[in-house]
């Protein structure tokens, strides 16, 4: 087999800081070997191998391999991106490049990574103004959002304190918050009273730590009681715990940190009422039926839906899911990410999701097989949720909540049924700004990306089509 070692051999040259002439004597070879050695003109042989160890102290295998198999994987990798169809070189061509122009693989593997830091820039900043751009750096939830996705939204300390909350304290599922007010008297000394909506209005908990009481709205229904005590127990039991995960936080700014405070509560609030075991072993035999998971942990569909994201201990991993939370603005209220999906992160503006759809069939699934731009495609599944309801000027104040995973385990899914026989995919994307599909026909803005002038001849679907 012959073996060319051209871009390696120049570099060693240039590192040993020789001319041809002074490498060829080194080794005991014409000039003109070099030359051609380093053009890939002559393979190299054995002889010369040897010599290029005893004289540069090089392994000589390593710089006589064909090519970096890490480097052609990398490429095949990036070829993928479907910027590249009906670009895409094959695999001679690449062994090629890596044999002639190893640099410019390298160089070309660097581009491609800037594009890719350029675009999610571009995701982050398309729906922002200048005046927003530092609010938004800023964001508590910003930095919420961010120091869950980077611990794979799984806190293995709060979930080992939850698993010990009760302790030796037997209570039936359906007595949960009973035994949470008797857990909160007996240990930590608090009182819980329910006071009318009149009394604490615009509030559905108060922590009253000179008065040694928790009170609670009665606008609140049992199952978000239950969960706002637990939250309380949360804060004030495991305070040691929560600050100990905040110091990984690099963050000193108040409004940051106490907003990540409330979020670890929360996690550890759910954690309480949903041990991690028996969700995970409920929610693999029901295939996700989070009303049904709802019901037997005595929990809100949101909650048990949130829930659901946090089950990530290795081992016994359920589903990665993504969690969107929208209001009937369109404006994302919370999101959570277990996956690394750029809809998680950025998405949940596109018309052609159907959680945007959901408002007008409230409670009810809607399922959904949708393709991103890069071709990636996801099982998206939403339905309305409601807020509490205090006065009738409250009514109406319901959200939608969009849970998504990547298809491949859509058999473990089981509102994955209603289109597994005939999955219909729609194609979305992040949002019109960013967005390539130019012929969209629910397009509202240009896409920054988009470069191709109007037909002034021609009307499409909208006056954005090229």
């Amino acid at each position: 087999m012959k073996t060319f070692i051209g871009p390696k051999l120049r570099r060693l040259r240039r590192e040993a800081q020789q001319t041809q002439a002074e490498m060829a004597k080194t080794l005991g070879i014409s000039n003109s070997y070099v030359n051609m050695l380093e053009k890939n003109e002559r393979s190299v042989s054995v002889p010369v191998l040897l010599r290029l160890f005893e004289a540069y102290g090089v392994d000589w295998r390593d710089i006589a391999d064909e090519d970096d198999v890490t480097t052609l994987n990398n490429l095949r990798v990036v070829l993928q991106d479907p910027l590249f169809d009906g670009h895409s070189p094959d695999l001679p061509q690449l062994r090629a490049l890596l044999a002639h122009a190893p640099d410019i693989a390298q160089s070309f593997l660097q581009l491609h990574h800037a594009y890719q830091a350029a675009t999610d820039q571009l995701l982050v900043l398309s729906n922002a103004s200048e005046t927003d751009l530092d609010v938004l750096r800023a964001s508590p939830e910003a930095v919420v959002h961010d120091f869950f996705r980077n611990n794979r939204n799984y806190f293995p300390e709060l979930e080992n304190a939850a698993q010990a909350f009760w302790g030796d304290e037997p209570f039936e599922n359906d007595d949960v918050y009973a035994a949470l007010k008797r857990r909160l008297k007996k240990r930590l000394g608090l009182a819980t009273r329910v006071v009318p909506v009149a009394d604490m209005p615009e509030t559905l908990r108060e922590y009253d730590e000179n008065k040694r009481e928790v009170r609670l709205s009665e606008g609140l229904d049992h199952r978000n009681r239950a969960f706002q005590l637990a939250h309380t127990a949360g804060l004030i039991e495991q305070r040691e715990v929560i600050e100990r995960i905040l110091s990984r936080l690099d963050l000193d700014e108040p409004a940051g940190l106490n907003r990540c405070r409330v979020e670890l509560a929360n996690y550890f609030a759910a954690a309480v009422l949903m041990p991690y075991n028996a969700f995970l072993e409920e929610a693999l035999s029901s295939k996700y039926d989070f009303a049904h998971l709802s019901l037997r942990f005595g929990v809100s569909y949101e909650q048990a839906c949130h829930r659901a994201t946090t089950l990530q201990r290795d081992g016994a991993e359920g589903v990665p899911f993504f969690f969107l939370r929208i209001d009937k603005a369109g404006n994302v209220t919370k999101r959570f990410n277990s996956t690394g999906f750029h809809l998680a992160e950025y998405g949940g503006a596109c018309p052609r999701l159907e959680v945007h759809t959901c408002f007008l069939n409230p409670g009810n699934i809607a399922p959904q097989l949708v393709e991103m731009p890069d071709g990636g495609r996801f099982f998206v599944f939403a339905r309305t949720v409601d807020r509490p309801k205090f006065t009738r000027h409250t009514q109406d104040k319901r959200l939608a909540i969009a849970m998504g995973c990547s298809v491949e385990h859509l058999a473990s899914i089981g509102y994955a049924e209603a289109i597994a026989s005939n999955p219909q995919v729609t194609e979305i994307g992040i949002n019109c700004r960013i967005c390539p599909r130019g012929n969209c026909d629910q397009r509202a803005h240009n896409a920054m990306i988009l470069n191709a002038p109007v037909d002034v001849r021609r009307r499409g679907a909208t006056r954005y089509a090229t």
